[in-house]
């Protein structure tokens, strides 16, 4: 089995590469990635198990010519790259609608025209439903508010076109977290961590009551390698495991490291709420239904730190 992954050197793609090139049934993984982050990390380190399977190849999304060389023998896609959401992801929004938008259209014309490819993984995002005071499940109705979620939402628009021809997977992930050695540290309680080990002091924005949806990189990266092999029908999924408030991830925090100090700025206000179902039995069949505590987990990646 031959494997693509757009976005494959960044920080879900560093971890989901390493996991596909470790199973036998996989014969190669081809990288496309334009290395827009500047993050060299997938290509440093200790050689790992499969290491000789993956091949690297510099592209855009845009490039049709490209993609379409790189897609050739391709037996299933991983489509990761994308610009990422940030706190200025209001800012900017032609670069979203380039790259998330477009970019992913781009990559499905240029599946449509190949043979081989049987299988479509898109990685979308929680912000398609936009703000929400109830719970929200895989059938709630989207309703994006930011230029990043919007994107996203029209990127889905064109990877269900392409599901009528192959076995395609939406996931919905929420705000991914977690130790990979092609960090981001952008991300929330990534953000947190930083500046919590080697400032002491962390910035939260609001009065720290909005709840958001989370999930651990390794949950995200063995979910999305297992569903080659799985059995799961091709759908749209929420690819989360805990709801949290943001003042959980300060509770948290603040045991592993008592003299913490955290500051409020516009405490007055009350920040967009999401909280989303995690689908249980796509969890369990993906083999990522096992609860972990965040605080184990944050413990863990502050002995990551090299100092």
């Amino acid at each position: 089995m031959h494997i693509l992954v757009t976005g494959g050197a960044g920080y879900i793609g560093t971890q989901l590469v390493k996991q596909l090139a470790e199973k036998p049934e996989i014969k190669k993984v081809t990288v496309y990635d334009n290395l827009s982050r500047a993050n060299f990390n997938l290509f440093i380190g200790p050689r790992f198990e499969g290491a000789e399977k993956i091949e690297f190849i510099k592209g855009e999304l845009l490039d049709s010519r490209a993609l379409g060389k790189a897609l050739k023998g391709v037996d299933a896609v991983y489509h990761l790259a994308a610009k990422v959401t940030t706190p200025f992801d209001n800012t900017d929004p032609h670069f979203y609608e380039q790259v998330n938008h477009w970019g992913t259209a781009e990559l499905i014309y240029a599946i449509e025209e190949t043979e081989t490819v049987k299988k479509f993984i898109f990685v979308s995002s929680t912000s398609v439903y936009g703000a929400n005071n109830e719970l929200v499940d895989d059938t709630t109705a989207t309703n994006p508010h930011t230029y990043y979620g919007v994107s996203k939402w029209r990127g889905e628009d064109h990877v269900k076109r392409l599901s009528e021809k192959i076995d395609t997977y939406i996931y919905r992930c929420g705000n991914v977290y977690g130790y990979n050695k092609s960090m981001r540290f952008d991300a929330v309680i990534n953000k947190f961590m930083f500046d919590a080990h080697f400032a002491n002091r962390i910035t939260i924005h609001g009065n720290g009551h909005q709840h958001r949806a989370f999930i651990h990189i390794d949950k995200v990266a063995k979910a999305l390698a297992e569903t080659l092999f799985v059995g799961i029908e091709p759908g749209i999924y929420n690819l989360v495991d805990k709801n949290l408030q943001v003042l959980d991830v300060v509770e948290a925090l603040k045991n592993i490291l008592p003299q913490l100090e955290f500051i409020f700025i516009n405490q007055h206000l009350a920040m967009r709420e999401m909280r989303v179902k995690p689908n249980e039995a796509v969890n369990a069949l993906l083999g990522i239904s096992e609860q972990t505590d965040l605080e184990t987990e944050l413990k863990a990646f502050a002995e990551r730190f090299s100092f």
